[in-house]
């Protein structure tokens, strides 16, 4: 299946269901005053986290979505009842901003976490609300209220431990398939990588952690060039980011690049831990540099080869230790 972390959709929320405007009429009671029931709340329009979901695929092709009304109240003061909603299941990281103002409706972060999108309308006061001691006979019921009509935009950003980052062709891709058992499209070219992949990375002792490959950075991608903005928002979700140079690279010069596109975007996606893979070893000779790199930031560096698997296990250990101190840190800062 495609990934797709983008999607607009056209919700409609139902009609609250009208009062019921209606007097008790029996046998033996001809005047039985007012008994016309309240109408039905209109149902609404929600988002329902899905852990096994991971694009919004689905919904690139339900773009009109509308929930039914509530039914109109009915004598015997008896209320109709409510429309159903309508559940759209979504991966979680979908954010959902309202098309128009932008402004945030909220986010999908849990497995069954339910968010309402649009709210359906309330149903209308039968006319036994209105009965008073000077109207008797009220001939006035209300009607419903019209479900929120909206347009809205989705955006999944990807939830993961570790967030790779790095130039197209800094082996991204080669090193999540080493790592774990994603199969993503690998090819000795830029760009290879599209669409986001992810990946489970395990150890022999049941530890794991989840590794994102998104696609790769190009220089002014903060301002929408290449996959732009698209391939930044995922970096948000990640506890830890990985930077990825090939050794064959001018070391310093691509990983301040890399920063300063981070920087552009979002420069709190620098208060990040990371780490610095050096990657291609297996170009080098006896897997050295033949020449140093200086890199100013206080940050562990790696020097490894997805191809032979030079220094991956030391990796995945500083990946972990690293991943753990990110997740601490965030506990004591909600404590």
């Amino acid at each position: 299946m495609r990934f797709a972390d983008y999607a607009k959709i056209y919700v409609t929320a139902g009609k609250g269901g009208d009062g019921a405007l209606h007097f008790r009429r029996e046998k033996y009671v001809p005047r039985g005053g007012p008994d016309g029931g309240d109408g039905g709340n209109g149902g609404n329009v929600t988002l329902v986290g899905n852990q096994q979901l991971n694009t919004l695929l689905d919904l690139r092709y339900r773009k009109f979505i509308k929930a039914k009304a509530g039914e109109h109240g009915a004598k015997s003061r008896k209320t109709g009842s409510d429309g159903e909603t309508i559940r759209l299941e979504v991966p979680l990281g979908t954010v959902v901003f309202d098309a128009e103002s932008r402004e945030r409706i909220g986010e999908v972060t849990e497995d069954g976490q339910q968010l309402v999108i649009a709210k359906g309308g309330k149903g209308g006061l039968g006319n036994w609300h209105f009965k008073s001691a000077t109207n008797q006979t009220p001939q006035y019921a209300q009607e419903g209220k019209p479900g929120e009509e909206r347009v809205v935009e989705l955006e999944l950003k990807l939830i993961a431990d570790v967030g790779l980052v790095g130039f197209p062709n800094a082996g991204k891709s080669t090193l999540l398939s080493a790592l774990s058992h994603a199969k993503p499209k690998i090819a000795d070219y830029p760009f290879t990588t599209l669409e986001p992949n992810l990946g489970v990375v395990k150890f022999e002792d049941f530890r794991s952690f989840v590794m994102a490959d998104i696609p790769g950075i190009i220089e002014e991608a903060h301002e929408g060039k290449g996959l732009g903005i698209q391939f930044l928002r995922h970096i948000e979700r990640n506890n830890v980011l990985l930077f990825m140079v090939a050794a064959d690279q001018l070391i310093e010069y691509e990983y301040e690049a890399l920063l300063n596109e981070l920087r552009a975007y979002r420069k709190d996606l620098l208060d990040k831990p990371r780490v610095l893979a050096i990657t291609k070893m297996d170009l080098k000779p006896g897997f050295e540099m033949d020449e140093e790199y200086h890199i100013d930031d206080d940050i562990p560096v790696v020097e490894i080869s997805s191809a032979t698997g030079h220094g991956i296990d030391e990796l995945k250990e500083v990946l972990w230790k690293m991943i753990r101190e990110a997740k601490e840190k965030a506990q004591d800062e909600e404590e």
